[in-house]
């Protein structure tokens, strides 16, 4: 309903035939691998027992048993497990000094750490992501969100001056070699510079891979080339784009009212979204099968968004399903740790909604801008939401202060924006604008009929023009 004026020519472009089918699936393999680099380290850093390296004490006793080594040199918590993160400070007693008196004084783990030998590898047991090093996997996570950042910087402009075949095969290739290349690194930091560039590529490829799939019918660029240049002849000085717009300085006072409440939501819906989909370690029931049920529950999420936007518009959509991810997270604040099913129950209805916001906001935010600065505001928002889910992964670490700060901000941000929505004009059922100055007229092109049913003139280039306009 947003393109009415291109309903009457509809019927003649045809269905969702066999030659859209193959090229939607064509264009699907290079981004399956995008799911996996997104959450892949989810698992890559599981939650394992580990304890501070004792084996000095084997020189001086050789013939201790593991128990009998862990009682004398790691210290005990209040529960009485023992310490995973410090250790009794090595002395130069006799064993027997030692068994008689006790060790007091404690420090961190200076020789490293002890993990089960059942345990199979993995990049914590790797690189060592514990204690002092623990933040270094969120750390590497908002690396990764800054890969996908500056790809979309730096693919974007370069697809359109270079091509987006090009583009795509040189993301594809990147994405192939600094993924296998991770499995090789010698430190961690090379960790996360490979990751970086994997999410540069992932930037790439999901930027370009669906313009090209527009374009593919190059067959009809000779004729849609014509096909302008006529639209651009016929309709110059005549079409209420021309006459509406003011020739002197443009006039942005609307836009400027719909950039900042724009931003806000696209920012909080990443932030709520990422905050969730990456806290799946959390929310204490089996990790795989919370992120199979985060996965599956986005299928229903997506396509709900389909009929929401229709019965309920863009506005209330957009709002409502915010307003729902905080609430289901505040909520989860007060959830006591011990009901694990509770907090995952209530976390699964959150990436519901997440996940809905977020196919909603792709076309409200699309909506709200005239055309003639669309996409500059469109890609304002989208850098709102990259920002988002760079700052998620770091918003992580505030649990160390106390468990409920990081789901509290997840919370409470999107109700925020759910609210600044309100500001927003609906969309629904209305001409996109194409100019930026108040009341500017929609962007109709109205047709005269001959006798017999046909356009003539000048129009009939601008109605041949919408009809290749819907075919690409």
């Amino acid at each position: 309903q947003a393109f009415p004026s291109y309903s009457p020519h509809q019927p003649a472009v045809g269905d969702f035939g066999p030659f859209q089918k193959c090229l939607v699936l064509l264009t699907l393999f290079p981004c399956l691998s995008v799911a996996f680099h997104q959450f892949c380290q989810l698992f890559m850093v599981p939650h394992v027992s580990h304890h501070c390296d004792t084996s000095w004490i084997r020189a001086i006793g050789p013939n201790l048993t593991e128990e009998e080594q862990l009682n004398l040199t790691l210290p005990r918590d209040a529960d009485g497990a023992y310490e995973q993160c410090s250790m009794y400070s090595p002395v130069e007693w006799d064993l027997g000094s030692i068994v008689a008196y006790g060790l007091n004084a404690t420090e961190k783990c200076s020789s490293g750490w002890v993990y089960p030998s059942a345990q199979p590898p993995s990049l914590l047991t790797e690189f060592d992501l514990v204690c002092d090093r623990k933040y270094l996997n969120d750390i590497s996570q908002s690396i990764y969100m800054l890969g996908l950042f500056l790809g979309s910087m730096i693919f974007g402009p370069l697809s359109d001056r270079i091509g987006r075949r090009p583009v795509i095969l040189v993301s594809i290739f990147l994405q192939g070699l600094f993924g296998v290349g991770i499995a090789f690194v010698p430190h961690f930091y090379v960790y996360m510079a490979f990751r970086c560039v994997v999410g540069a590529s992932v930037s790439g490829i999901t930027m370009t891979i669906l313009p090209w799939g527009a374009s593919v019918p190059c067959q009809c660029s000779e004729e849609g080339k014509e096909i302008v240049s006529q639209l651009r002849t016929s309709v110059q000085g005549e079409s209420p784009v021309a006459l509406g717009r003011d020739q002197s300085e443009p006039q942005l006072c609307p836009s400027e009212r719909i950039l900042p409440p724009c931003m806000a939501f696209r920012f909080v819906n990443s932030l709520v979204y990422y905050g969730l989909s990456l806290n799946v370690t959390n929310f204490g029931l089996d990790i795989y099968l919370t992120q199979l049920a985060f996965g599956a529950v986005e299928i229903p999420a997506r396509v709900s968004c389909i009929f929401m936007l229709q019965w309920f518009g863009r506005k209330k959509s957009q709002s409502v399903l915010l307003l729902l991810s905080g609430l289901v997270c505040l909520i989860i604040t007060v959830i006591p740790e011990d009901q694990p099913v509770a907090t995952t129950v209530l976390a699964i209805i959150g990436k519901f909604t997440a996940s809905a916001s977020f196919s909603t906001s792709y076309v409200y935010s699309a909506e709200l801008f005239p055309t003639v600065i669309r996409q500059t505001g469109v890609g304002l928002c989208s850098m709102s939401a990259r920002v988002a889910g760079i700052m998620a992964p770091l918003i992580r670490l505030l649990g160390q202060y106390h468990q409920a700060i990081p789901m509290a901000i997840f919370g409470s941000a999107p109700v925020v924006g759910g609210l600044l929505c309100f500001l927003l004009p609906e969309t629904r059922g209305t001409d996109l604008v194409d100019d930026t100055g108040d009341g500017c007229p929609p962007a109709e092109v109205g047709t005269q009929h001959s006798e017999n049913g046909h356009v003539k003139g000048k129009d009939a280039a601008v109605a041949k023009g919408n009809l290749v306009l819907c075919q690409l």
